[in-house]
């Protein structure tokens, strides 16, 4: 197993490039901080943003700044804004993200999910 010790350090997100990735409707920016098992994104997603996919992967996702909803493969919805959380381990859910006004969230996941 890899060292997965991280040094106290702080991260300038003006400093971090983003990467653009089409949704089924709209476009996600994601900023990531990649270390060993752990990976950590401001992400922001456009007006009209749909998910083109169901992500079975776990997540801490908090909200920064707007409203989504988080929709789960069996039909529920989960309304998420500004100062809120979910948390959801690898393989218990599949889910999606759509927000009709854009969104800005910070996006952890990484091995401790599994």
């Amino acid at each position: 197993m890899p060292n997965s010790n991280i040094p106290f350090q702080t991260i300038d997100w003006t400093k971090i490039p983003k990467t653009e990735h089409a949704g089924e409707s709209g476009t996600a920016f994601w900023q990531t901080v990649q270390f060993s098992g752990l990976r950590i994104r401001i992400v922001e997603y456009s007006k009209g943003y749909k998910a083109d996919h169901w992500c079975k992967k776990g997540h801490i996702v908090h909200c920064l700044e707007g409203e989504f909803v988080s929709e789960l493969q069996n039909g529920e919805e989960f309304i998420l804004t500004k100062g809120m959380t979910y948390v959801v381990s690898d393989e218990l859910s599949s889910h999606r993200s759509i927000t009709k006004d854009g969104v800005k969230l910070m996006i952890i996941d990484g091995d401790f999910l599994q």
